[in-house]
C-alpha cells in the first residue's frame, strides 16, 4: 500500500511540476515542430533526471506527430467552443488557449523513475497527459476528443481522466498506429 502511494506521488510530481526538457540542445528541440502548436521538446519534457536524456527514436517521433494531430484538433475545437469572446460589434473572436502537456514521450528510465505503468503508451510516444484546470475542463476535453473520434471515424487507444492524490486533474490520451482499444475511464486515481 505504501509503495503504491509513493509511486502515485512520484508520478503526480512528474505530471504537475514545472519541468524542462532534459534533451540535448533545448533551443534546437524547441524549434523542432511536430505540428503547428507542439514542439518535440514540449512532448519530451520531464522532471525526472535520467542518464538516457529521454530522447525518442524516429519511430517514437512519428507516433508523437500522429498524437499531435489529435491535440491540434482538440486545441482548435476547445478554442471554438469555450475560449472565444464577444467583441464590441457583436461578432465572436476566436480564443487562442494552448493545450498544455504535462507528459508525452517517456524513455524506460523516465517511466520507471516516475512510477509509470510497465506497458505505458508513453514509452512509444503514443500518449500525452494534458493539464487541466479542474474536473470541468477535463470533462470538456474528453467530450471533444470523443466527438473528434466520432466525426473522423478514427479510433484512439485510451482516454482517461486521472486525478493525483493532491487533487489535480489531467487527461491521459493515447492513439496508436493500429490496434486501438477505445479504452475510456473517468476519474482514475
Amino acid at each position: 500500500m505504501i509503495a503504491e502511494i509513493n509511486k502515485q506521488a512520484r508520478l503526480s510530481e512528474h505530471l504537475t511540476s514545472s519541468s524542462v526538457a532534459t534533451l540535448g540542445n533545448l533551443s534546437e528541440l524547441n524549434c523542432t515542430r511536430l505540428s503547428p502548436h507542439f514542439t518535440l521538446a514540449e512532448m519530451c519534457k520531464t522532471s525526472a533526471k535520467t542518464a538516457d536524456g529521454n530522447i525518442p527514436s524516429h519511430v517514437h517521433i512519428e507516433n508523437l506527430k500522429r498524437l499531435c494531430g489529435w491535440l491540434e484538433m482538440l486545441r482548435d475545437e476547445w478554442n471554438k467552443r469555450y475560449a472565444g469572446s464577444k467583441m464590441a460589434d457583436g461578432r465572436w473572436k476566436m480564443g487562442d488557449d494552448p493545450i498544455i502537456i504535462n507528459s508525452g514521450y517517456r524513455s524506460p528510465a523516465v517511466n520507471k523513475a516516475v512510477g509509470g505503468a510497465q506497458n505505458s503508451n508513453h514509452l512509444t510516444g503514443c500518449a500525452a497527459d494534458i493539464r487541466c484546470l479542474g474536473i470541468e475542463q477535463a470533462l470538456r476535453y474528453a467530450t471533444i476528443l470523443l466527438d473528434i473520434s466520432d466525426e473522423s471515424q478514427e479510433d484512439f487507444d485510451e482516454l482517461l481522466i486521472e486525478r493525483s492524490p493532491k487533487g489535480t486533474y489531467w487527461v491521459h490520451f493515447a492513439v496508436r498506429p493500429n490496434d486501438n482499444r477505445m479504452k475510456i475511464r473517468l476519474i482514475q486515481t
